[in-house]
């Protein structure tokens, strides 16, 4: 009789404790409406600039690692995947484009909340329609391990992106990963300068190391 395979208890613990990668996407989703009910509720210019700068922050990450690991995924185990990628990058591209023009934009502006709803309302559409449709299909396509993997490749890609809106550059990997090598450097640099929420203070750490 054959012998199983041992399995020693920190595999176990990595299992059982990992996310899957529409968790991870989810909880991005979470961060980013946290970010913006700040600004809608924030009463003076000092905290909504704060939490402007950690949406962008968060909202740039995101949509890059989405671009690298997500998306590539969809193509790879999804029949229709590269049309549904296709849909999201296309979306994604709108996003970005409207982050562009309010990631620097002064929160007294007049176009400070109408461009900032805007940009949310074609947000929330993508979010639900990536959380109902596009990653529970690939949730059923691939094991729990593979979603693990992507889900730590997702996590570790936010960390080598670029942390503001570059709408021009490429969306497609290996074209997408060199210009983020290139620009990610100097978003970094900007960063260091830029005021955070306080409670964030740790997720800062992460950024501009």
């Amino acid at each position: 009789m054959c012998a199983r395979p041992l399995v020693n208890s920190a595999q176990l613990r990595f299992q059982s404790t990992s996310p899957r990668v529409s968790e991870s996407v989810r909880r991005d989703h979470q961060e980013l409406e946290k970010c913006y009910n700040n600004m809608m509720v924030s009463k003076d210019t000092d905290t909504t600039k704060r939490w402007q700068n950690q949406f962008t922050w968060e909202l740039a990450r995101h949509s890059v690692a989405e671009e690298i690991v997500v998306y590539p995924a969809f193509e790879t185990y999804l029949p229709n995947g590269t049309e549904m990628a296709g849909k999201d990058r296309s979306q994604h591209q709108v996003v970005k484009e409207r982050l562009y023009a309010f990631q620097d934009m002064d929160p007294e502006s007049s176009e400070f909340m109408p461009t900032l709803q805007g940009m949310w309302d074609t947000m929330t559409d993508h979010f639900k329609e990536e959380e109902q449709e596009d990653l529970p299909g690939l949730e059923k396509a691939i094991d729990e391990s593979e979603s693990q993997e992507l889900a730590m490749s997702f996590s570790r890609t936010k960390h080598f992106v670029p942390t503001h809106s570059h709408p021009d550059a490429p969306d497609k990997p290996p074209y997408e990963t060199v210009a983020g090598m290139l620009t990610t450097p100097i978003d970094k640099m900007k960063d260091m300068f830029r005021k955070f929420p306080k409670e964030e203070k740790g997720r800062g750490s992460v950024m501009i190391g």
